[in-house]
């Protein structure tokens, strides 16, 4: 079993503000977002399923959530509040699991 595996970077869009509050809701099709915010998201008002890692403060991610169907809730431990949506199936793609370290790109 592999663990603390630097995994390939994952360019993101940074969320806050408004945009942290729509997300990806209205998007045609899902990309690689970051956002911070504590214990729970939806997935009300989305058109396609998402893959969502939660990150502690060092990017080592500590829950994993694969093809979150729309209209959905997803909740974790409140001492984390990183979270990275991606488009489904990237977790499998790039071979994400549990406890590994993630390099985010801010674009």
């Amino acid at each position: 079993m592999r663990y603390n595996n630097v995994v390939t970077r994952i360019k993101v869009k940074n969320l806050t503000g408004f945009d942290k509050t729509r997300g990806l809701i209205g998007a045609k099709k899902a990309y690689p977002v970051f956002f911070q915010t504590h214990f729970g998201i939806h997935t009300f008002g989305l058109n396609f399923p998402i893959d969502v890692l939660i990150l502690d403060r060092n990017n080592k991610i500590v829950k994993i959530v694969e093809r979150l169907k729309p209209n959905r809730l997803f909740f974790w431990d409140l001492r984390f509040n990183n979270v990275v949506e991606l488009p489904e199936k990237e977790i499998k793609k790039q071979g994400i699991k549990l406890k590994d370290i993630i390099k985010l790109t801010i674009i």
